[in-house]
């Protein structure tokens, strides 16, 4: 893997999960890796208890935004070394579909969208899902990814869920 790694981040609006991966990787990834994010059917705009949870959290002035999958899949789009998928819709996308031979792996969250209940557990809920994000990308950052081959590269990513220690919140790993 060359010294700065690409990385995409695909859900299914593109609102909530992938942004905060995105957001959390520019912050903590610092210039080893490109952090982006897409949708399959992208949101208008980013969920506010989604940036609440980054606010205090990323220094990043960059601006986040629901986008299009297809962005990333034009023949002159940048190629994307890693692809990871953030809930079983998005995983169904095949690698194929983008340009270069990219890494794809599977980390499938719960969608803080879609928790119920009043304000505040709902704010429960994407802080939560936040906290796994953030877990996660913090175990991705240390791996020594340009020294790994490309089988023990996927291996590794995918079992990142495995030994999340936040494994009491019900993750859909059926993907």
């Amino acid at each position: 893997m060359k010294d700065k790694c690409n990385v995409l981040f695909l859900c299914w609006a593109n609102s909530a999960r992938s942004i905060m991966a995105e957001s959390l990787l520019r912050e903590l990834g610092g210039k080893k890796f490109g952090a982006f994010s897409a949708g399959v059917e992208p949101a208008a705009r980013a969920h506010p208890l989604a940036l609440a949870q980054l606010e205090p959290h990323v220094t990043s002035e960059q601006p986040v935004h629901p986008k299009s999958w297809r962005r990333f899949a034009d023949a002159d789009a940048e190629p994307m070394d890693i692809i990871i998928a953030m809930c079983a819709q998005s995983g169904a996308l095949s690698p194929t579909l983008f340009p270069g031979t990219p890494i794809f792996c599977r980390w499938n969250f719960p969608d803080p969208v879609e928790a119920q209940g009043s304000t505040a557990e709902q704010a429960r809920a994407f802080e939560k899902v936040f906290r796994q994000i953030l877990r996660r990308i913090s175990v991705f950052v240390a791996l020594p990814l340009h020294s790994m081959k490309r089988a023990d590269t996927i291996t590794t990513i995918d079992n990142l869920r495995e030994t999340d220690p936040s494994a009491s919140f019900k993750v859909d790993d059926d993907a």
